[in-house]
């Protein structure tokens, strides 16, 4: 357990210095007190983290909740009575654990999962360098955001980085586990930012552009920045609609982020899916009981720990103890961290996701597989990680419907308009997606020509393409002097577990 411990401790710091401040922006984004989005950190950490068979995976609260957070608790008015919600959604996630709905995200495609993953990985990315740069402004207002500039962030920003680059490079330092990168480049931003301060300096870093955590100066004051549930929500309808809302939304994110930790994991081991839901619905229970956000596994914390080399869930947990420990002992350290130094973490975090080689290794896996990449990619950028997810599944579902068509059959002849002797063998598969193609290929043969149609490896044949055989080895070859033969067709096809006899009646020069 010692050892276990050692070489986890290293990447649950670096996910601790991740989280801490999204979980602060993501409580800032809902319309929630700040220390919620804390409090589900810790419960993310500590009782998802333990809870869980992912070993990559870490929960917390999420940005893809926060539009749905804030208009409920515009419209209700209270963040105790949201907090229904989030009960409900927890409930409802251990049903959905209990009756097995995780299978779900097994028909998820690689392509959509990594496009995903590098789609987050460009949001990172544009979403830090405002706080990399010190300006208030967006990349959405280039001008604004370059002429918002503050040096002694960029200058904090460009050293952390130079450091999170040299310290991988050299293998002496790499080695050092309970010294990551990470903390390293932190360390040096507050000394960096202490000094401009000690000196007068106009580098200093304005406290708008550093963490800010309330700081209690009891126990007692501590345990009274807690937020209960007004158990009265449990009465408003709307209540339950966004608990509701909130449960599929999460639980669609929690599964299509354990299928990306799952292949972030150097060991590829699988994640009890269904387990994780019923893992997630604990989560937010207590998460909301204590005056929590609700609560996903989440990929930019994922992406953290596999990078900063997790082998274990207890890195999870150890992030989630270290909110706990820092929150309630050295707020006051905390909030002497820059922000663009956290930036620069989640800078190379967001290069690691979306880097160059990962789109070139699809575009050489060909369009079929690069497509539904760069789909999903630009979607979840332009729009949000559900609909571009949702696009490259729609896409991925056209193509395979396209490819399965192509497959339905092999032509020992291409072009049919110079064949005068044509075999068509179908696979051992043929559905009614199949209708079209082969339709369409029957039709194109010319009169005169022989057609042999093989069906000796096909175990099923749809009766709607059984019928059209039969028709074209009936109708249309009699009126066109074409010459059939049929092999290999069955007496009979189970079709959906009944027993349906079809048989192709031919005519002609067709036989069976």
């Amino acid at each position: 357990m010692g050892s276990l411990f050692k070489s986890n401790f290293a990447s649950g710091l670096v996910v601790f210095l991740v989280a801490l401040p999204l979980c602060l922006g993501i409580a800032l984004a809902s319309g929630a007190p700040p220390l919620s989005g804390v409090l589900a950190g810790i419960v993310g950490g500590i009782v998802i983290g333990s809870l869980s068979t992912s070993h990559i995976s870490v929960s917390g609260p999420a940005a893809g909740l926060a539009a749905i957070i804030l208009a409920a608790i515009t419209e209700l008015g209270s963040f105790e009575l949201f907090l229904c919600a989030g009960l409900i959604a927890g409930a409802i996630q251990l049903l959905l654990g209990f009756i097995r709905a995780g299978s779900l995200a097994e028909y998820i495609p690689v392509s959509v999962i990594e496009g995903m993953l590098a789609g987050i990985g460009v949001i990172i990315i544009m979403k830090q360098i405002p706080f990399a740069l010190g300006s208030s402004g967006s990349l959405a207002d280039p001008a604004a955001l370059f002429a918002d500039i503050h040096t002694g962030s960029l200058l904090v920003a460009g050293v952390s980085m130079v450091i999170l680059i040299v310290w991988d490079k050299i293998p002496a330092l790499n080695n050092i586990k309970a010294l990551p990168a990470a903390l390293v480049a932190v360390g040096a931003g507050i000394l960096m930012n202490q000094w401009f301060v000690a000196s007068g300096s106009s580098l200093a870093i304005p406290a708008g552009q550093l963490v800010q955590l309330p700081v209690p100066d009891t126990w007692r004051e501590a345990a009274a920045m807690l937020t209960l549930p007004n158990f009265s929500g449990f009465g408003n309808s709307y209540v339950w609609t966004t608990g509701i809302t909130i449960a599929i939304v999460a639980s669609i994110e929690t599964l299509l982020c354990i299928e990306a930790a799952d292949r972030l994991d150097t060991r590829r081991r699988i994640t009890d899916t269904n387990r994780e839901l019923r893992a997630q619905g604990a989560g937010n229970i207590v998460s909301s009981l204590i005056g929590g956000l609700p609560i996903t596994s989440v990929v930019v914390r994922s992406s953290a720990n596999a990078n900063a080399g997790a082998t274990h869930k207890l890195s999870a947990v150890i992030h989630g103890v270290l909110l706990l420990v820092c929150v309630l002992a050295i707020p006051f350290i905390l909030n002497m961290i820059p922000l663009s130094t956290l930036a620069a973490v989640l800078l190379l975090v967001g290069y690691k996701l979306a880097k160059p080689a990962t789109l070139l290794h699809f575009w050489h896996k060909g369009l079929y597989q690069f497509i539904p990449f760069a789909a999903t990619l630009a979607a979840v950028v332009a729009l949000d990680l559900l609909k571009g997810v949702g696009i490259g599944l729609a896409i991925s579902i056209i193509f395979i419907l396209q490819g399965n068509m192509k497959r339905a059959y092999y032509l020992s002849r291409e072009e049919l308009a110079e064949a005068d002797e044509i075999s068509l063998e179908l696979a051992e598969e043929v559905s009614f997606l199949n209708k079209a193609a082969i339709k369409k290929t029957l039709k194109n043969i010319r009169p005169g020509s022989k057609v042999t149609i093989n069906a000796e490896r096909s175990s099923y044949i749809a009766g709607d393409v059984l019928e059209l055989i039969e028709d074209f080895a009936n109708v249309f070859a009699k009126e066109n002097d074409i010459d059939v033969v049929l092999k290999g067709f069955k007496s009979d096809y189970d079709h959906e577990g009944r027993d349906h006899h079809s048989h192709v009646r031919v005519g002609h020069s067709a036989s069976i």
